[in-house]
């Protein structure tokens, strides 16, 4: 059969890597989807030819976006330029002239993702983003279709590797989080201006677009909480490993009662469970099933090669289904469309979950016992609780507590309320637990 033209927007890391990747798996590649891909075009402002393997065997390459998407000899547009616009106009265009996209953009998928897959849907092409969660892991695959027969009742994950090899410098070196942000820089893991990454951002635009898959909800990054790590001590690190915990900056998932929870913050967990001994820029994503149990899909979350491997593996999708009636194909957000249930977001004072604490208070009698009554007023129960020996000449002391789950609601009130006590000095630093059981 005839080779089927593609164009591509970015010739970056990923752009450059799914060059490779094509070029150098041509043969395997057409074995699998049943005909040759071809790069008829690419498009790039800005491009290292020297480091991009196959460069040679695109058809042509230019600077101009919208001219390869206006070329009416191509039937796919892979877009790799990331950001919002003009990626948005340009997949837009794409869509209106009837061509299927393949795209990595999770902040595009995560903002924009019910506007796009409405135009695919009424245009009858397809919009494959496997490569916008978690680089080379199959992830966006296995709950579209090969968790398909399950209710899926939560997902956790490790979803932003700069954040992830942030953290475990700090618990491996004991340097702090300047130390360790500075590191990732000068390795290239961490842009100059990072906050996507360590603010918890690009998670969140990755966790939104798991929820939806899992939950059958449209995307609703606006609702996702954020938190992220530049406020985490040395101190808390060496706490956790001292309870038997670890730190881990975590997308969270549940389907609960009451809504659907949504959140992105450094959370204590266990440092038997697996998830807490995923080290270095690695992700993995824990994803609970009714029927199958807890799964956990782990490997390299970015990078050009681990990238490219997933936006190949849509575009030999999209391949494969272009004869396919647009009714009859796997759904984008995996529910039918006329299925997708606007179940709300809950807001984080009602979410349910475990605590540590830690605070500096005065070494003097009854300070404790003031502190535990405001908490169980408030009902918080506490489960563990340490007290360090003030160094010499020191009037306060250092209280590390863990507590039971609670309703964030009122660990907050009892939070405001110990923060307004005058023996107690500075802020309460309190870090979300989950045990993530089966």
């Amino acid at each position: 059969m005839e080779a089927v033209s593609i164009g591509i927007l970015g010739l970056g890391t990923v752009g450059g890597g799914t060059v490779t990747v094509l070029t150098r798996n041509a043969r395997e590649i057409a074995r699998r989807a049943g005909r040759g891909i071809e790069i008829a075009r690419a498009a790039a402002r800005d491009y290292r030819p020297e480091r991009i393997e196959g460069l040679n065997q695109i058809g042509q390459i230019g600077t101009d976006l919208f001219a390869v998407v206006e070329d009416p000899s191509i039937q796919v547009i892979v877009e790799l330029i990331g950001g919002e616009s003009p990626a948005f106009e340009l997949v837009m265009r794409a869509i209106e002239t009837g061509k299927h996209v393949v795209t990595a953009n999770k902040a595009l998928i995560a903002k924009r993702g019910n506007e796009i897959f409405g135009a695919a849907r009424r245009r009858g092409v397809m919009v494959g983003f496997e490569a916008a969660v978690a680089g080379g892991i199959p992830i966006i695959k296995a709950l579209r279709e090969g968790l398909a027969a399950n209710h899926i009742e939560w997902i956790a994950g490790i979803i932003n590797g700069t954040g992830n090899f942030i953290l475990t410098q700090m618990r491996d070196h004991g340097c702090d989080f300047a130390a360790a942000l500075a590191d990732a820089q000068a390795r290239g893991y961490a842009e100059v201006d990072p906050t996507l990454d360590i603010e918890g951002i690009d998670a969140a635009h990755k966790l939104t677009i798991l929820a939806s898959l899992a939950f059958g909800i449209p995307l609703q990054f606006e609702h996702c909480f954020t938190e992220g790590i530049s406020r985490i001590d040395p101190e808390d690190i060496a706490n956790a490993a001292e309870l038997g915990y670890r730190i881990k900056h975590l997308g969270i998932a549940r389907r609960s009662a009451g809504g659907i929870e949504l959140r992105v913050h450094p959370t204590l967990l266990p440092e038997r469970r697996l998830l807490a001994n995923v080290d270095g820029v690695m992700n993995a994503i824990l994803v609970k099933g009714d029927a199958v149990g807890p799964t956990l899909f782990y490997g390299a979350g970015a990078g050009a090669l681990p990238t490219a491997s997933s936006v190949v593996a849509d575009l030999i999708d999209v391949v494969r289904a272009l004869t396919t009636d647009p009714n009859h194909r796997v759904p984008h957000l995996a529910f039918q469309p006329d299925e997708l249930v606007d179940i709300p977001i809950l807001p984080m004072d009602a979410i349910q979950t475990s605590y540590y604490l830690r605070l500096t208070a005065l070494d003097r009698l009854g300070v404790m016992g003031r502190i535990a009554t405001i908490l169980g007023e408030e009902g918080v129960s506490i489960e563990a609780i340490e007290q360090r020996a003030p160094a010499a000449g020191e009037t306060h002391v250092t209280l590390v507590m863990l507590t039971h789950r609670v309703i964030e609601g009122q660990m907050n009130r009892a939070i405001a309320r110990i923060e307004a006590l005058d023996t107690v000095q500075g802020r309460v630093k309190r870090i979300r637990m989950e045990s993530l059981s089966g």
